[in-house]
Parts: C-alpha cells; structure tokens; sequence
C-alpha cells in the first residue's frame, strides 16, 4: 500500500501550480508521472526563486518523483511524439486554457478515439465550458472572484488574499481526488472519462461553511479577522508579549476557560451562555480576556490552556513550524537532492498506511533529463 498507483502512467502537461501539484499527489502514491515541458525555460516555476545554484526549490516543491521531457508542441514532429507518450498512458494531465490541446490535437476527444480507457483531466480557472471558460485566471484572480478575498483580513481593513495559494492548491487535491476515483471506474468498465476541475469551482467547494451561511440567511458572510462567525472564544488573542491562538468550541472548553483565567463568573454571564451567544458578543469577550492575557506572556498561557485541555498555539512562523516537535515526529521534513547536486530540504507527504509514508523514490528532474529514454522508440512503444 505504499505505492498504491505503482503501475499508473501519467503524462502531465502542467505549469506552475495547480497541475504539477495534482501530479505530483499521484507521483507521491506511486504513478510514473511524465511531465512534458517547452524546451525553452520549462515550466515557468523553474524560473522563480529561491534559487539554488541555478535550480529553484519552489519548482522542486512540486515536482519530486517525476520524470521530465521537452517537446515543442508547435512542432508536428514534437506533437507526434506527444500523442506516442500518450498512448502508453493511463492519465493525461493539463492546465492550459480550454481549447488549447484541442487546437493541438490533444484533447480528450483526439486521445479517446484511440484510447477509450484514458482518464483525461482538464484544470483551469473557471472549467471547460460556460461563459468565463475562455477567461484567463491565477490564484490571485479566483481568490478574488470566489469570495475567500471578501472575508479575509480585519473587518476595517483591504481586501486581503490568504498568503498560502488556496485556490491552486485546492483545485490540484480535487483533480488528483478525482484521477484517483476515475482510475477504479476504468478498472471496472474499461472506459475513461474527461475529469472537469475549476479552480473557481474547488475554490467555492471547500468554503462550505461560508455558502451555507449565506444560503441559510441571505446575508453575506464578513471579515472577522481571526474570529469565527459562530464560535467563540476562537481566535488570536494578544498577551503580555505578542499574540496566541486559542479556540473554546464548545460549552465544556468554555468552562476550562473561565476556570484557566479565574473568572467563573464569565460562564455564569448569560451573554456566554452559548457557543452562539459567545459569538454575537464577541468583541466584549476578547477585550475581557485579553485584559487578563495582557499579565503574562504568550507561552504562559499556551501551558495552561494546554493543561486543561484547551486547543491552543502559538502564531508560528515556517521556520518554527517546521522545527515542531510533531512534524520531526512524523518526519515530514525530508532531504531532498536538486539536479544540480545540491541538497535540500521538502515537506514530504504528510499522509501514512498503516504507519508507512509514501517514499521520494526521485529528485525533480532537470529539464529533459528522461528525453533519451522516454522519447526513443522502444520507450513510446512500450
């Protein structure tokens, strides 16, 4: 169960995020993922820094356990390469505009004519039909458009994006999710499918919470900065040093709480009688507590929320995150070789069977480092 696609074949013709993601999800799981790339510069993501003696570790972020080809898809010898590539595959991966491997002669009805088993997975910004199809997007823009942009930040402040790329990554779990299951339904019947993922679609999917408000009431949800629309305490709060989060999602944690900081009279206080309640009066509540928190420092009172069962932390950094105790327990930092020879670090997977994590069995590779194998004859014929 390590490998569990051991055996899939993947032709991945992605660039920057969502896509390699996607790919590298199902290379993690055991698929010999093939990433097809522009002999000129590759996918863009090799180009941004940091850089590591000419080689960019965010590229390598994405891009362990894959092999790499270039082919110039303008090119009619390069295109009849790439449709020999595809027809030892299982999967095809793309994010381009839609239309574009069409216009090639990549699409999903070209592949499907002379390989109806393929699983053909289509990610772009707003899907592959409807009136946006042909609109262009990065995460910025559908972060934007999807209402995560609206809700984030403080409740005064500009509109904030959430500094970790939620749309592209969220849109690369869906589509390798959906691969995956695609897989099981050709097992069974023999027949592939063209998988749809819009970012714009996976971005609305995994706010929930905040589509259901608004359903539920016809109001829009709004910027609580750290705060929650319907639990409190959950937030950051401020202490004697600097800020610390701590959240008491329900009655019982509350108690622990009022019990922590020495006020029993806060449960007793019918404005906190309740989750809800807690929430409608927020603000008070913070400006209560953080008058306590403002005696000791932040870790003073992590231990003690700690100690009484309260779910608590402190506002780390990646470079404290990353140094946790948990995370050196799971060992999800893992070294990691660029092709330059110089070694790295990477955040593994953080997913296990039965205790096993799935391995970085490669490097990132260089760009058309597999071409003399994966493009002679005896390779595309296999």
């Amino acid at each position: 169960m390590d490998q569990p696609l051991k055996g899939v074949r993947v032709i991945e013709f992605c660039n920057v995020a969502a896509g390699p993601y996607c790919g590298m999800l199902l290379a993690d799981m055991g698929a010999d993922v093939i990433k097809v790339e522009h002999p000129q510069g590759g996918d863009t993501l090799r180009a941004w820094p940091p850089i590591s003696d000419g080689y960019s570790e965010n590229f390598a972020s994405l891009n362990r356990n894959k092999r790499s080809v270039t082919l110039d898809l303008k090119n009619p010898e390069d295109i009849e390469q790439a449709k020999a590539l595809i027809h030892t595959a299982d999967v095809v991966i793309e994010n381009n505009r839609p239309g574009v491997m069409s216009r090639l002669g990549l699409g999903y009805d070209d592949v499907r004519a002379t390989k109806p088993g393929i699983v053909y997975c289509s990610i772009s910004a707003y899907g592959q039909t409807g009136p946006r199809a042909q609109e262009g997007g990065f995460d910025l823009t559908v972060q934007a458009m999807s209402g995560i942009m609206s809700i984030t930040g403080e409740p005064d402040g500009a509109p904030v994006k959430c500094g970790v790329p939620l749309a592209d990554f969220s849109a690369g779990l869906y589509a390798a999710f959906s691969v995956a299951s695609a897989l099981r339904g050709v097992a069974a019947t023999g027949e592939g499918t063209h998988i749809d993922v819009p970012m714009l679609g996976a971005t609305l999917a995994i706010a929930a919470l905040q589509t259901s408000e608004y359903f539920g009431t016809g109001r829009d949800p709004q910027k609580l900065g750290s705060a929650h629309p319907r639990n409190a305490p959950y937030q950051a709060f401020k202490a004697r040093d600097t800020y610390f989060g701590m959240a008491a999602g329900n009655n019982a944690l509350w108690k622990s709480v009022c019990s922590v900081v020495g006020r029993p009279d806060l449960d007793a206080d019918p404005r906190y009688a309740s989750p809800t309640s807690r929430a409608q009066h927020q603000v008070a509540l913070r400006d209560t507590l953080e008058a306590i928190f403002a005696a000791d420092d932040a870790a003073h009172w992590i231990e003690r929320f700690r100690a009484a069962g309260v779910p608590c932390a402190p506002i780390n950094t990646y470079s404290e995150v990353l140094k946790d105790v948990q995370v050196e327990h799971m060992e999800w930092v893992q070294p990691l070789e660029l092709p330059n020879g110089v070694q790295t670090k990477t955040f593994a997977s953080p997913v296990r069977f039965s205790g096993k994590a799935p391995e970085i069995r490669m490097r990132p590779p260089g760009l058309g480092e597999h071409n003399a194998d994966l493009l002679s004859k005896s390779e595309v014929a296999a």
